[in-house]
């Protein structure tokens, strides 16, 4: 899936491909992966939670997720957080 430099997809965005290509998504990651598809953008926020801290959370907790698909949306993510 390719994305355009202009405007950085939304987080909700990012999760519906992360369900997509994660077949098993390791427990630890599901809150946060649940609670990424409702945000917009990292300066949102999920309950008491603000969305960098699940994004951050996210990432920790996707370390089995692998491939191709998951180094890029990986670091799609990180550069949202930048």
């Amino acid at each position: 899936m390719e994305t355009t430099n202009s405007t950085p997809r939304s987080i909700a965005a990012i999760a519906r491909e992360v369900r997509q290509d994660w077949k098993k998504v390791y427990f630890g990651a599901v809150p946060y992966l649940e609670a990424m598809g409702t945000l917009q953008s990292v300066d949102d926020a999920y309950g008491l939670d603000d969305a960098r801290s699940i994004v951050l959370y996210f990432l920790s907790n996707a370390t089995t997720w692998k491939g191709e698909t998951a180094r890029r949306v990986k670091a799609e993510l990180k550069s949202l957080l930048k």
